[in-house]
């Protein structure tokens, strides 16, 4: 059991034309084989903004901006003994195109229209669409 909750970020990242989302498959708990927002861990030391603009180079080999804060989750899961807050940030990708770079952790990474969305989703990305 965590003693602590851990911090984790994510980023909801809409294609240049604002019709289709980033996502990437987990191979990992918490929620292996779902989709979910590209993110990660924050590092001690480390800002949150900070997080998320390295967790999205290293996941998916591009730089982004960050626009604002859309949302923070609270994933709580009392049974696994886990608790991770998540801010989650609107970005946009400035520099490259988005490819698996931890095959190990993500077995997947696609654009998909917001109409039409992978299944199951994060709680995260869950919460966010719901901010929009």
């Amino acid at each position: 059991m965590d003693a602590q909750p851990r911090i984790g970020v994510g980023a909801f990242i809409l294609d240049g034309e604002r019709r289709r989302l980033l996502l990437v498959r987990r191979r990992r708990m918490p929620e292996a084989d779902h989709w979910g927002l590209p993110g990660g861990k924050v590092d001690f030391g480390e800002t949150v903004e900070a997080a998320v603009i390295r967790e999205i180079a290293e996941e998916l080999g591009v730089e982004i901006v960050i626009d604002e804060l859309l949302c923070i989750v609270d994933q709580i899961d009392r049974a696994a003994g886990t608790h991770w807050v998540a801010p989650v940030y609107r970005a946009d990708i400035v520099r490259g195109e988005p490819s698996n770079r931890e095959p190990a952790a993500l077995s997947a990474v696609g654009w998909f229209t917001l109409d039409s969305l992978p299944q199951p989703l994060t709680l995260s990305t869950r919460t966010a669409l719901a901010r929009l």
